[in-house]
């Protein structure tokens, strides 16, 4: 049998059982098992495919009809410039996050521009910034601020030690483990002190409870709950994180969120309330509310 035939029968084979984008998810197998891109794949299909690889398709076309998300299927997924290792430890990363990263970068690399004398000359920096992701997950977020910004203290945190483990992984995987640290951690109250953290950056659970029950099997099933419920109005992590970030981030520091559909108006409330300033809800690319970021008056 050649890749075109497995491909193409795999695709009909995932259509006839209702698995979403079925040739892709087809397409996205078979580039995994001869180890290329996909893009790369229409340079193969006329190769034959080992038996072994028969047998793998086969297991991981039985796991797509089972529900489970393709990324976890693969065991890997790319983010930005990073392919990252993705299993059910932690929240699949999503595009819409990877514009949450550029967002965060900006602001990175102009408050990190060498400061002007007064004689006109350049000085450096006085200090790196401490940059803090809560709820790292995969470690998606603050990895790629590693890679791509590669300065700084950068720390992830996250409730789940298999997240975290994950995580590091990721970190070895990419070859950033020197640059960035892990830590269990529930809350931001194991800082040693306050006004250490010029950055907090979060893709955070913001899903409505009663959202989250009738969310798609392939992500409530499959998905850690953790890291998508977000209580009964999806706003419970702003409200206590806002709160812990007042005492957390020096004076001028920010903070950096990924919000829920319609919940720029509530988010910008809380962040006003908790004393933020220059609180900014951006619009993701459907035009829905997905970035939320203000600054310590």
């Amino acid at each position: 049998m050649l890749w075109r035939e497995i491909v193409s029968k795999s695709s009909g084979f995932l259509e006839g059982r209702g698995v979403p984008e079925a040739r892709v998810a087809s397409e996205l197998l078979a580039a995994r098992l001869l180890h290329i891109g996909r893009g790369f794949l229409a340079g193969a299909l006329d190769q034959e495919v080992p038996e072994r690889c028969v047998e793998a398709m086969r297991r991981g076309l039985a796991r797509l009809v089972n529900g489970e998300p393709v990324q976890y299927v693969l065991g890997e997924w790319d983010f930005r410039s990073l392919t990252l290792k993705c299993d059910r430890r932690a929240l699949i990363p999503r595009p819409e996050t990877e514009e949450l990263v550029t967002r965060v970068l900006a602001h990175l690399k102009a408050r990190s521009s060498d400061a002007t004398a007064a004689d006109g000359s350049r000085q450096p920096l006085a200090r790196d910034h401490f940059v803090v992701d809560v709820g790292t997950g995969t470690g998606a977020i603050i990895l790629s601020l590693a890679k791509e910004f590669g300065r700084g203290i950068l720390l992830g945190t996250d409730v789940s030690e298999d997240a975290i483990a994950l995580a590091k992984e990721n970190a070895e995987r990419c070859g950033l483990a020197e640059k960035v640290k892990f830590a269990v951690m529930d809350g931001l109250d194991d800082f040693d002190e306050p006004q250490c953290v010029d950055v907090l950056v979060s893709n955070p659970p913001y899903v409505e409870t009663a959202v989250w029950e009738r969310l798609d099997a392939r992500v409530r099933d499959f998905e850690p709950r953790l890291a998508l419920d977000g209580g009964e109005k999806g706003l419970d992590f702003y409200d206590r994180y806002l709160g812990d970030a007042v005492n957390l981030l020096r004076p001028g520091g920010a903070v950096f969120f990924e919000i829920g559909e319609g919940q720029g108006q509530a988010v910008r409330q809380l962040m006003f309330d908790y004393g933020f300033d220059d609180i900014r809800i951006e619009s993701d690319f459907a035009g829905h509310d997905r970035y939320a970021s203000a600054t310590l008056r």
